[in-house]
């Protein structure tokens, strides 16, 4: 008994199995006769349609996967695209019931009709970069055909707000050789839920529309479909790479004006600035197109901040001019004077060193070295005296002290009294050498030592005079020279103040003058 149900099971295993094996061979059957009964008269040139006056529309989109580069150089635009293609064919159409198991079939693209939609503004050298997919075609004929590519399209880009630029990159797709009136081109909106976000650029939206050209060689319009690629450029790298270094040295431009004139690198230090602004400009040329259309706005501002660098290499070399001034040169002007010395100097508070008041102080410091001069001529005079040797005669002349008392209440300037009270001429008695008094008796003698000391005095009030003047023409250089190196102190801080106030309307007013700087900064630096 038990025999004969292990009999039966096993029985009944095999019949399953070989109706299994034989509804397996029986769809492959129906797919094969499929084909060959739709591929039998078919021809892929002709267009599938009921009757050949009617339209064969023709529903396309794509979708966006990736934005793989965008070649500001060269304008163009490379994406990564999934073609989306819809239409029905006539000719492949077939009853489920006769074919039972076979709901869809594909055929290569080159086997039966498609649509010849290409790109039109494609910069690839193949021109079509599609990938050629099979189509899939169910039992009513509706054909989906789904070619991925890397597509490389051309592309205005607009490098006016560059790195705060947002760009629209058109894709146009249409029939290359079919009508309005054969091929009815329908939009469907692009999908980009499966995009890859990019580093350099986010995208915004990719907006599509049908529109029709008429061209003069034919009446019937021919259909396209633009898809626009909005991207705005994210401007962190940027930011971090240009703009801030730009503005660091910028500012260094700024300590031209602090460093002392002494130092003697005011110059190399302006010219430094200027070669680090000019690598930038270099560099940022490199990546942007060779266009004249219009100026990108981080080339205006490198640009305003290497004529702000230019300008303040000029103003340092006048500085450095007025500081090291040379005073044989000539006096200051007035309106130097004044204009710099007083409006400047009280607008920007700035005073000399230990003067209230510039004028007050020259005048006061010229009544100063009048009394001093004066009093210096005096003291050299009588010094000189005190010790002046005759080498008249071989003798000693020795000088009475009432004769120097009276010399210090007589001006120097006369000889002859000044002789004569030397001389004992006034009824003094002057001691000789030899241990003899001389008197009034020896005329002669007196007239002839007051005589030579008369010539030898003229000489003394000579050398007096010469250090006088060299004394007080040293004072007068050193006042002419402290007014030109204050002028040039002037000079470096009103240009100080000019430059910091410009140097920053120019980053905020260029730099904000954006579309989207705003959005931009907020998005990029403190997310």
């Amino acid at each position: 008994m038990m025999m004969m149900m292990t009999d039966t099971c096993i029985f009944t295993l095999h019949v399953l199995t070989l109706c299994c094996l034989i509804h397996g061979s029986l769809q492959g059957v129906h797919q094969r006769r499929l084909y060959q009964d739709l591929m039998k008269n078919y021809n892929p040139l002709e267009r599938p349609v009921n009757n050949d006056s009617d339209s064969l529309t023709v529903h396309f989109s794509f979708s966006l996967m990736q934005i793989m580069d965008v070649d500001e150089k060269n304008q163009v635009l490379t994406t990564n695209i999934w073609l989306q293609l819809y239409w029905k064919d006539y000719y492949l159409q077939w009853n489920t019931t006769e074919y039972p198991g076979v709901s869809h079939v594909r055929f290569p693209d080159s086997q039966i009709w498609r649509p010849d939609i290409l790109l039109y503004n494609s910069a690839d050298e193949r021109f079509d970069a599609s990938f050629h997919t099979n189509i899939l075609v169910n039992s009513s004929g509706h054909c989906q055909y789904l070619p991925p590519g890397i597509f490389k399209s051309t592309c205005y880009i607009d490098v006016r707000w560059f790195p705060f630029d947002v760009q629209r990159c058109d894709l146009k797709f249409g029939s290359w050789t079919y009508g309005g009136w054969s091929l009815d081109l329908q939009m469907i909106q692009a999908d980009i839920t499966g995009y890859i976000a990019n580093g350099e650029w986010d995208l915004v939206e990719v907006p599509g529309r049908r529109s029709e050209r008429f061209y003069d060689c034919c009446k019937e319009p021919y259909p396209d479909v633009t898809f626009t690629v909005v991207m705005r450029r994210r401007t962190l790298y940027y930011g971090l790479n240009l703009l801030i270094p730009c503005v660091l040295i910028s500012t260094l431009a700024l300590l031209v004006f602090l460093l002392p004139a002494d130092s003697g690198e005011k110059i190399s230090l302006g010219i430094t600035v200027l070669l680090s602004l000019t690598v930038f400009m270099l560099l940022v040329a490199e990546i942007m197109p060779a266009t004249s259309d219009s100026v990108p706005l981080i080339a205006q501002y490198f640009a305003t901040t290497m004529v702000i660098v230019g300008l303040s290499v000029i103003a340092t070399v006048l500085v450095l001019q007025y500081h090291h001034h040379d005073p044989d040169g000539g006096n200051m002007p007035r309106w130097i004077r004044v204009v710099l010395l007083n409006w400047c100097a009280w607008f920007l508070r700035m005073r000399r060193p230990g003067e209230a008041k510039i004028r007050l102080a020259c005048h006061n410091a010229a009544k100063q070295r009048r009394g001093s001069l004066s009093s210096l001529e005096l003291s050299v005079s009588q010094s000189s005296l005190r010790h002046h040797t005759s080498v008249g005669n071989g003798n000693l002349l020795y000088v009475g002290f009432r004769g120097l008392e009276s010399l210090q209440y007589a001006a120097p300037t006369d000889p002859e009294v000044l002789c004569s009270r030397l001389m004992g001429c006034n009824g003094e008695n002057v001691l000789r050498p030899g241990g003899g008094v001389s008197g009034r008796g020896e005329g002669g003698a007196s007239i002839a030592s007051c005589s030579t000391l008369e010539v030898e005095v003229n000489q003394i009030l000579e050398e007096v005079r010469y250090i006088a003047r060299r004394f007080r023409d040293q004072d007068d250089e050193e006042t002419l020279c402290s007014q030109w190196k204050f002028a040039a102190a002037v000079i470096d801080r009103l240009c100080l103040v000019a430059f910091s106030l410009f140097t920053i309307l120019c980053t905020i007013g260029i730099l904000m003058s954006a579309p989207n700087f705003v959005e931009a900064i907020s998005k990029d630096f403190f997310s």
